[in-house]
């Protein structure tokens, strides 16, 4: 592991077992709240990030507070992208539909911005014929019958024309693997699930920027549509909760104006009309 140096903001190069590299940029809040060129620097560093992507290595921005509000899933989504973490075979689990409170709490636990509302929610389950595929030491305490492995959930359908026919289109807001565990072909398999319920004319989501340019949803058929920029929060340093500025409006007390790096829209078409 290495440290840059001559920037506001730390640097860190991280190399796996294997040929896989990985950047780490590091933005600390007492360095953001004291720099005056903070904002400024974080926003050029996004131009910075695509060109070190294009070298293939790996480019992850990372704040000091998602770090310590949560670290747990921080530490294996940086493990999965760096291939350590625990892979479990697609094929061996169950699809099927959940309810909102279990695809819930299971996002709250294991994916970076926790729930949101959805109209639709699919999970897959590893049952426990195929416990033996877990490495025991990391998965110690284990359901009687099945454990779920990964979630997605979906949208409203909105409905649109094209071509003098008229589609359905819905999104996928989240997805998200079980901490320290990778479901190999599990956004595929969930996805299909939805596809073959509700036989979409097209389906979005959308990337992180900060944490990768979306390659795995074009490897499944997504194609790169746009990007947004940056959207700010406000952060409150002690709580280390983010609230859009869009719901929020001012700031209150202490708290500190943050972003994120943006996101990359990904539309799947499957031009499947309304009959």
């Amino acid at each position: 592991m290495t440290r840059g140096h001559g920037d506001i903001f730390d640097t860190l190069q991280i190399s796996s077992f294997g040929k896989v590299k990985l950047t780490l940029k590091l933005i600390d809040l007492e360095s953001w709240i004291n720099s005056k060129m903070a904002e400024n620097e974080a926003l050029s560093y996004k131009v910075v990030q695509s060109k070190i992507r294009l070298t293939g290595i790996l480019s992850v921005v990372l704040w000091e507070d998602v770090w310590q509000a949560r670290k747990e899933i921080v530490k294996s989504r940086l493990e999965a992208l760096l291939g350590i973490s625990q892979r479990i075979p697609g094929r061996l689990t169950v699809v099927r539909r959940i309810d909102k409170q279990t695809a819930s709490g299971f996002l709250n636990k294991n994916h970076l911005q926790g729930s949101v509302s959805s109209k639709t929610q699919y999970g897959l389950y590893l049952p426990k014929k195929y416990y033996r595929v877990l490495n025991q030491e990391v998965f110690k305490s284990l359901p009687v019958e099945e454990l779920l492995v990964a979630v997605a959930t979906f949208s409203h359908p909105r409905i649109f024309r094209r071509d003098e026919e008229s589609y359905r289109s819905y999104e996928m807001i989240r997805f998200a693997n079980l901490v320290c565990s990778t479901v190999v072909g599990g956004v595929n398999k969930l996805i299909s699930a939805f596809v073959s319920d509700f036989h979409p004319g097209d389906l979005m989501t959308y990337a992180d920027l900060e944490w990768s340019e979306g390659t795995s949803y074009a490897r499944l058929g997504f194609e790169s549509i746009s990007d947004t920029g940056p959207i700010g929060f406000w952060l409150d340093p002690v709580s280390l909760n983010r609230v859009s500025k869009k719901t929020s409006g001012s700031t209150v007390g202490n708290q500190v104006s943050v972003f994120n790096l943006g996101s990359r829209k990904f539309v799947r078409a499957f031009n499947k009309p309304l009959s």
